[in-house]
């Protein structure tokens, strides 16, 4: 499955340099390990132009780690494509 996902631009540059290989998310997309990811720069209320697409290559939810991730949400390790 391909999810777009708005971005900061913050988090966008440390997504770009591949010094962040991780996404902590609210998981009401039903995310997968295999799962693409289209991240797309938001910054004033608007898209940026710029997007990097990243594979979902881990998965750690709140019911495998309860006290650790509030309730609900996942984190999902990720590489680029």
């Amino acid at each position: 499955m391909v999810h777009d996902l708005k971005i900061l631009p913050q988090y966008f540059q440390s997504v770009s340099s591949g010094e962040k290989t991780f996404e902590i998310r609210f998981n009401d997309r039903q995310f997968s390990v295999g799962d693409t990811l289209i991240l797309k720069e938001y910054f004033n209320n608007d898209y940026t132009g710029r997007t990097i697409d990243l594979r979902v290559t881990y998965l750690l939810s709140s019911k495998d780690f309860p006290e650790g991730l509030k309730d609900g949400y996942v984190i999902l390790g990720t590489t680029k494509t």
